[in-house]
């Protein structure tokens, strides 16, 4: 063991620093690791930290990103230039993906968005430093042109924290990539950004949904054909693995791919070669494969429809797109941003939303997921009659009465019970429970009728009741009539 590391110990103990200007913080991750065979140093202040580093040099960093006097990635490049060995865990209330890319390419040992678990937080700490007892030090080759690329991935909530985490982390790697998400929750956006921030960005970034493909034109589409190889291949034709060479190839909705051609993207992903239509000659490509879809893998590999061998490949590294309403505080974010180019885009007037209408919008299931929400921005950029946008002037399929993500939650109908008792109070009816009871009695006979085949008996099984409590519950209810 070096003599630095032999200082580092006190009584035998690794010395581990906790840097962040929130005492909160600082009192949770110390509470968290004061079992742990560590000697825990907190500072409110990086250059408060610095000035210890002769008396206390750290096994190990956890470190805000946004502080007063200096940030977490300056920071982390100032112990470094210390001692290159020292991993330092970043943490950040504030993700974005720039922030996560940079990070891992500033060398950081894990990046961690907040709110976090604690358990999670002890357990990178107890590899952090091992990592630093052992004397290990990953080295990734950087990528300049990346750390320059504007991404317009936008998500605080901690789902797309996740996203951010796992890009910056395979940004440099060349791995295969499987993005799982619904239609509409941008996908291809993250296929982007992995290209973008890869060693290949200077390559072709080549995109294909092969459910938009017919049959039989998607293995000429694939891999090309030579002339006469079939009728109407008048002239050789180059196709997008060839296209894609020394880049990425975005394979969407691969879900929807036809087994036999999964069978040839396997044999190129195995061997790098691959055959034109009606060729005879081998073509070697050099591409990186990031694959996406809205279906269950899993399932269609249990019926027969997909590889499992192929599925292996695919999944080195998969990535899961929340979908919108599973994100909801990242609504007026996107809401703002879309809005902004839009305007920008047509030359229009940017519209601002009233404070009612961006919580109406917050509330909303959204299906269509972002691709939804950049339509709305689109039609009221050109729509709205004036700068502020009202609840009038949301389109009329949105002011009549929908769905809240709330009310497709199949374990939440309190919210909708609310607003209808709600509104039956500002009616100025009085009998609130009783006029309740009878509804929502009638709704529960209605549905056991209907699952049992109106069979009384088997209806009364699925209500809990005997069959002459349901007799006398249809009639008080005038079901009987």
């Amino acid at each position: 063991m070096s003599l630095e590391n032999e200082k580092a110990m006190d009584n035998g103990e690794p010395i581990v620093w906790i840097v962040d200007d929130d005492a909160s913080i600082r009192w949770v991750l110390e509470a968290a690791l004061e079992d742990k065979p560590y000697l825990v140093k907190i500072f409110d202040s990086p250059l408060t930290a610095l000035k210890a580093y002769d008396e206390f040099p750290p096994a190990a960093v956890l470190s805000d990103v946004r502080m007063p006097d200096m940030d977490g990635l300056t920071f982390m490049e100032a112990i470094h230039e210390l001692n290159k060995k020292i991993p330092v865990i970043i943490m950040t209330a504030h993700a974005d993906l720039d922030t996560a890319v940079k990070s891992f390419q500033s060398k950081a040992f894990e990046y961690l968005p907040k709110p976090f678990d604690i358990d999670e937080v002890a357990t990178l700490v107890d590899r952090a430093v091992k990592r630093y007892l052992s004397g290990g030090v990953k080295k990734v080759k950087r990528n300049p042109k990346a750390e320059k690329q504007p991404l317009n991935i936008i998500g605080a909530a901690p789902a797309m924290q996740e996203v951010f985490r796992v890009l910056g982390r395979i940004s440099q790697l060349d791995v295969t990539v499987l993005i799982n998400g619904e239609t509409g929750t941008g996908k291809e956006l993250v296929a982007k950004a992995l290209h973008e921030l890869s060693p290949r960005s200077d390559g072709p970034f080549v995109a294909l949904n092969t459910a938009a493909i017919p049959r039989e034109l998607l293995e000429s589409e694939l891999f090309g054909h030579e002339k006469g190889s079939f009728t109407g291949a008048h002239s050789q034709r180059e196709g997008r693995f060839e296209q894609a060479d020394g880049g990425t190839l975005f394979l969407d909705e691969i879900g929807d791919m036809p087994v036999d051609l999964q069978t040839r993207l396997l044999r190129v992903l195995n061997d790098g070669s691959f055959y034109r239509v009606g060729g005879k000659s081998s073509i070697k490509t050099n591409v990186r494969i990031v694959a996406a879809t809205h279906q269950n893998m899993e399932q269609l590999v249990r019926e027969g429809k997909f590889r499992e061998d192929l599925l292996y490949r695919l999944n080195i590294i998969r990535i899961k797109v929340p979908a919108l309403r599973e994100r909801a505080e990242d609504i007026p974010l996107l809401l703002r941003f879309y809005l902004d180019k839009e305007a920008k885009g047509l030359g229009l007037e940017e519209k601002n939303l009233s404070k009612e209408v961006t919580q109406f919008l917050s509330s909303l299931h959204w299906p269509g997921n972002v691709r939804q929400l950049r339509s709305l921005c689109t039609w009221l950029t050109i729509m709205a009659p004036d700068k502020t946008v009202y609840m009038d002037d949301l389109p009329l399929e949105l002011q009549e009465p929908v769905q809240t993500k709330d009310d497709c939650d199949g374990d939440n109908w309190e919210r909708p019970l609310k607003r209808w008792s709600e509104a039956f109070i500002k009616s100025g009816r009085e009998g609130l429970h009783t006029s309740a009871e009878q509804l929502f009695e009638k709704v529960l006979i209605e549905v056991a009728l209907k699952a049992s085949g109106n069979h009384r008996q088997k209806a009364a099984v699925l209500l809990g009741w005997g069959r002459n409590t349901l007799t006398r519950k249809t009639q008080s209810l005038g079901m009987d009539d």
